[in-house]
């Protein structure tokens, strides 16, 4: 198990489990109201899917009445077979008949049933995975820094199964269970109040037993669901860093981990399981023993003249039709825990409002001059008041056609300042504008449409070079993605693929080296043609002659481009108007790299730094 997971508790007391914060006691129907509500969009399937669950239970109803009637008919026959037996058999083959009726119909509708509830809850974990996903593309980065992507791919999946499987297997057994309790109380006690106490005085008990046993398998599946995003989150964790694992020779350790967590959620699942066992022993007792006393009752009654053998027969035929769905409270019972805990979690992402979104009635972006403004801009990832400053009045303005140089030791603000453009984040102080307008009050869509920015972290998707060079414009034409992988110093490799542009380059672009996983990024943000180009230490893997021959090549296509670059290469920088000079996020210097050398500061000792260690290397290399 990670650290800092403990290993849960498996034994916890009523009072423990409703002052834990765990379970809402509210929330629980709650959430499955609202989850009966998203499946009843699909209308027809969903009311198809009641309707034929409720046929088959009215169906079911029927049986015991035929089944007592024959009885009573086949006993007239034994004790009177002189009387009207040609009537008597003519009647017995009515009820075979329509016994056998019923029971075709039953199937039938049942089979039914089951395919309307099955399409139901495929229809719902369609609607709710694009919700889900929908949602996760429109969180902001604060949020996405925060969790896990394991934790998020469990939700996705785990949790969404199990508030699907509700709708598939629960929904319509309730349906089917609360009609058959219903119109079978009434039934029986129309025929004989005795006998319907006892047939159905295993119903408060079970139904006691089913309420508490539904707390506690909810409390368990919440938190199977959390051992089993641990376990996501190191299996992906593993997965993305499979050669830092082989490198370090840590397959033992990672697997100790793995099992660790693995196994926790094992034991778990084997107590939720013992629960849920328990739990069917218990009811089935409860019924059986109804039926017992009803049977012992009904045979004095039968013997006292008081009720016909076919009366007798009705009720146990009804016990034994009310068996399976008995049985299966146990099953509701779970499928209805699952819900509630997995829907909880999973609304918890769906109710989630992003802190960066569109104002109320926000324009589009209209560029003019394409002049990027910061206004004595102050960051913090914290809201809080004494939260420590990321940044701290920063104030610049990059024209288009001009270069802003930015270079800093690491931690110095120099990444989270370029994101305050796109605004990933939100200032929190001053203001970040482009033409005049503030990009806190135009649309993020015409805002990032705007601006390109290449960060470190390279990403590439699994899919061909041609559809990642392309990716903010999928028709672009092959000429642009040409011009744009020729100016990245990287289309010479690409037409030499066995495939040129069509070639895939793997998950994460694992077929290319970082240098060349970089340059495609370069291509890339290129292609849309944006008025603002941000390079975030976009060429620290790329050897210096081709940084020189990409920056050569980029004069044409930044002429008309406000462009930021982030370098702690120096010589990226030299043909910069301006260069800033961050430390602890506020600009300690500025200026033209001539300016800044004349100066003697921060900047000219670190470039003199370099120089040294350039030619250091040069001799040693010589």
């Amino acid at each position: 198990m990670t650290q800092g997971m403990s290993k849960p508790r498996f034994t916890i007391s009523l009072t423990e489990l409703k002052d834990s914060g765990v379970v809402d006691m509210t929330a629980l129907p709650a959430t499955l109201r609202r989850i009966v509500g998203i499946a009843a969009r699909a209308r027809l399937a969903m009311a198809a899917a009641l309707a034929t669950s409720l046929g088959a239970a009215v169906f079911s109803v029927l049986m015991p009445k035929l089944l007592g009637s024959a009885v009573d008919q086949a006993h007239s026959l034994l004790i009177a077979p002189e009387l009207r037996p040609g009537t008597a058999r003519h009647a017995l083959w009515v009820t075979a008949t329509l016994v056998a009726g019923v029971a075709l119909g039953r199937g039938l509708l049942q089979m039914l049933s089951g395919y309307c509830s099955e399409y139901v809850g495929q229809k719902l974990g369609y609607t709710l995975r694009l919700a889900f996903f929908r949602k996760l593309l429109s969180l902001d980065f604060r949020y996405h820094d925060q969790i896990h992507t394991g934790d998020l791919i469990t939700r996705g999946m785990l949790d969404l199964e199990g508030v699907r499987g509700f709708i598939e297997n629960g929904l319509q057994r309730i349906v089917s269970l609360a009609f058959l309790l219903i119109f079978g109380c009434w039934m029986m006690f129309s025929r004989d109040p005795v006998l319907a106490v006892l047939a159905l005085s295993f119903v408060p008990f079970v139904g006691w037993r089913a309420a508490r046993t539904g707390l506690f398998l909810r409390f368990t599946w919440t938190k199977v669901q959390e051992l089993l995003a641990v376990v996501t989150r190191v299996m992906e964790e593993n997965l993305q860093g499979m050669r830092v694992v082989r490198a370090f020779a840590a397959r033992d350790f990672e697997l100790a981990k793995f099992d660790k967590a693995a196994d926790s959620a094992l034991e778990l699942s084997n107590h939720r399981i013992l629960l849920r066992a328990g739990s069917i022993s218990v009811m089935s007792l409860a019924y059986h023993l109804s039926l017992v006393a009803m049977l012992w009752v009904g045979c004095l009654r039968v013997r006292a003249g008081l009720i016909t053998v076919g009366h007798l027969t009705e009720f146990l035929t009804f016990m034994t039709v009310l068996q399976q769905p008995i049985r299966q409270i146990a099953m509701i019972v779970n499928s209805s825990a699952r819900a509630t805990s997995s829907g909880g979690r999973l609304f918890d992402i769906l109710d989630r409002v992003p802190d960066i979104k569109d104002r109320e009635g926000a324009p589009d972006l209209v560029l003019t001059e394409g002049t990027l403004r910061f206004e004595h801009v102050d960051f913090s990832y914290e809201s809080a008041p004494d939260a420590p400053r990321v940044l701290g009045d920063v104030s610049f303005e990059v024209r288009r056609g001009r270069t802003l140089g930015i270079v800093g030791p690491p931690g110095s603000g120099k990444s989270t300042l370029v994101h305050l453009i796109s605004r990933f984040y939100d200032v929190s102080g001053g203001s970040v504008s482009i033409d005049g307008q503030d990009v806190r009050d135009v649309t993020l869509s015409s805002l990032r449409g705007a601006v390109a920015l290449i960060p470190q972290d390279v990403f590439l998707f699994d899919q061909s070079v041609g559809d990642n060079v392309a990716y903010a414009e999928p028709g672009a034409e092959e000429e642009r993605l040409v011009a744009a992988t020729s100016v990245a110093q990287i289309h010479d490799h690409l037409a030499g693929l066995p495939e040129a542009y069509r070639t895939r380059v793997g998950e994460r672009g694992v077929s290319l080296s970082g240098g060349q996983r970089q340059r495609l990024t370069i291509a890339r943000a290129i292609v849309p043609e944006p008025a603002i180009l941000v390079l975030d230490d976009a060429t620290s893997a790329v050897d210096a002659a081709t940084e020189a021959r990409i920056r050569e090549a980029m004069k044409g296509a930044t002429r008309d481009k406000a462009t930021i670059i982030i370098a702690h290469r120096l010589s990226s920088l030299l043909h910069a108007d301006e260069i800033l000079v961050l430390d602890k996020g506020r600009v300690i210097e500025r200026g033209s790299h001539a300016e800044l050398m004349v100066r003697g500061g921060r900047y000219a000792a670190l470039y003199r730094q370099q120089a040294v260690a350039a030619r250091t290397l040069s001799g040693d290399a010589a």
